[in-house]
């Protein structure tokens, strides 16, 4: 089981965004993979630590993450941070180190803290599907054809000149408090530190082409209506030796016909006649895993709330189903026959049919209150 993020990071969920800052500088100083050369183990947590400063850095992932923890970035299709390689991580949070680190690290593929070359990484992607409430209550695994730039067979790269490979260019400026070095990205090749040598006819001028690619995605049970999933490496490529960008997935739930969402819990009306609340009654009603047999007894009032333990959304924190609740509808026909009418008459001086609430019956109120209970 993956470790606690806030745990992995030694800080409480109410760390400030400069705490949660400085303790993966701390972390990732401490497990650098130039403090332990070949040390997997510290490998793995310096690769962890960023996963966890790239979640609860993002005050929106952080965010699900603190309601779902992390089944809202983990699945099957790879979603999340656990696949972030060292060039992401350099890529991305390279700048939290400063010094700490000045030359090149050359042990993952060259790319460095203190100025070096950085793999640039291509463009997200951004999609949205579909799911009904029973794909969400059951999970699922969708393909879907996204249209991504990949590099054109063919397409070869030659070192940028005007940067000599390092995608940037240093600027000496004179201040009032003398001479000051600033590096920029290389506008030449935008940060790659390679440029176009040749290409073929159909590649656009980064040396891409646009093709249409089957993607599969493994949707975990629980999910929520614009709740965001990424898959790694499915996005644009980038040019030269970059790394693809991200597809991020956003979850669109579509409305049943009979069940309402709310969070874990699903919500049913049943509309009952007036002599079936009466009689007592057996119903066959939707669920998310099928069909369901319910009894009602006699005597079932209008507005009775009745649970099915269990039958609603799994809990995306893995803390098992939520419940459907049924909610009793008793019908009162609105046009009534001249026997159906004289029968009612009859009743109405009837002691069985005046309203008589038990003090056991409970309001609309208190069952809304055990609704949320």
């Amino acid at each position: 089981m993956k470790k606690d993020f806030y745990e992995v990071l030694g800080i409480s969920k109410n760390a400030s965004p400069e705490e949660i800052k400085k303790a993966y500088r701390k972390k990732a100083i401490e497990f650098h993979p130039d403090k332990n050369p070949g040390n997997k183990e510290a490998e793995e947590n310096f690769k962890l630590a960023a996963e966890a400063y790239e979640v609860l850095s993002d005050p929106d992932k952080k965010a699900r993450y603190d309601q779902y923890g992390h089944a809202a970035f983990d699945g099957a299709g790879g979603f999340g941070g656990g696949s972030m390689n060292m060039e992401d991580i350099f890529s991305q949070f390279g700048d939290i180190f400063g010094g700490a680190f000045g030359g090149a690290f050359s042990g993952f593929g060259g790319g460095g803290f203190g100025g070096g070359q950085r793999r640039m990484k291509g463009t997200n992607l951004r999609i949205k599907v579909k799911l009904t409430v029973e794909e969400i209550a059951n999970g699922v695994e969708k393909k879907v054809k996204v249209k991504r730039k990949k590099q054109a067979p063919g397409v070869s790269y030659k070192t940028c000149s005007t940067c000599n490979g390092s995608g940037q260019v240093l600027r000496v400026t004179n201040t009032i408090l003398g001479r000051m070095q600033t590096a920029t990205t290389c506008t030449t090749c935008q940060g790659s530190g390679q440029i176009i040598n040749s290409k073929p006819a159909n590649a656009d001028a980064q040396g891409m082409i646009l093709e249409e690619e089957t993607v599969s995605i493994k949707i975990p049970a629980g999910v929520a209506d614009e709740m965001q999933l990424k898959v790694s490496g499915k996005g644009n490529d980038a040019p030269g030796n970059g790394i693809p960008g991200d597809l991020i997935v956003v979850i669109e739930e579509v409305e049943h016909e009979f069940l309402k969402r709310e969070g874990d819990n699903l919500h049913l009306d049943l509309y009952i006649s007036f002599a079936e609340a009466a009689l007592g009654v057996s119903k066959e009603i939707e669920a998310v895993g099928g069909k369901v047999r319910i009894k009602l007894e006699e005597g079932i009032q209008s507005g009775k709330i009745l649970r099915l333990k269990g039958k609603g959304v799994p809990s995306l924190n893995g803390y098992g189903n939520g419940d459907l609740l049924i909610h009793v509808n008793v019908w009162t026909p609105k046009q009534l026959n001249k026997e159906q009418r004289v029968f009612f008459e009859k009743m109405l001086e009837d002691e069985n049919f005046k309203p008589n609430p038990e003090k056991s019956d409970k309001s609309f109120f208190e069952k809304v209150k055990d609704m949320f209970s």
